[in-house]
């Protein structure tokens, strides 16, 4: 892979172009990733609107009809339902690990099996969070096994 940068003052916006034979999961991995890059969400944090960038949440969770995005270091309020941010975030790194939980891949650093089938997803932060038996193999997809 061959990657060039060409700077240009009078350009308006960033432009991605990629150039390939065909388009495999390598060039569909590139493209999911740039196109978090420009993905905000907003939400409540410390009772103020906040904007955070979709690949700084390290996972989703709905607690009692509440939606939450959870940061290295941050827990933001999000007003929309779980399904509606996993419908937005189509095309990137989000992943749904159980009915109530939507992880980013990009932040995770371990799998380990858990009872019932289940895997526990070791985070960058060093959190743990559980994937359900239903989805556990959408994990192990990922990393080819």
């Amino acid at each position: 892979m061959r990657i060039t940068v060409e700077e240009r003052p009078d350009a308006d916006e960033v432009e991605v172009l990629i150039t390939c034979r065909a388009v495999d999961e390598r060039v569909q991995a590139i493209v999911a990733a740039v196109g978090a890059l420009d993905r905000r969400l907003t939400g409540i944090a410390d009772g103020a609107l906040v904007i955070v960038d979709a690949a700084q949440v390290l996972y989703a969770e709905s607690v009692d009809g509440a939606c939450f995005l959870y940061g290295a270091d941050s827990v933001i309020e999000c007003p929309l339902r779980l399904a509606d941010l996993e419908e937005r975030l189509t095309g990137t790194e989000f992943v749904r690990a159980s009915r109530t939980l939507l992880v980013n891949f990009d932040h995770v650093r371990a799998l380990r099996p858990y009872p019932g089938a289940r895997l526990e997803l070791v985070l960058a932060n060093g959190e743990s969070v559980i994937a359900s038996r239903q989805f556990a193999p959408v994990f192990r997809a990922k990393i080819g096994l």
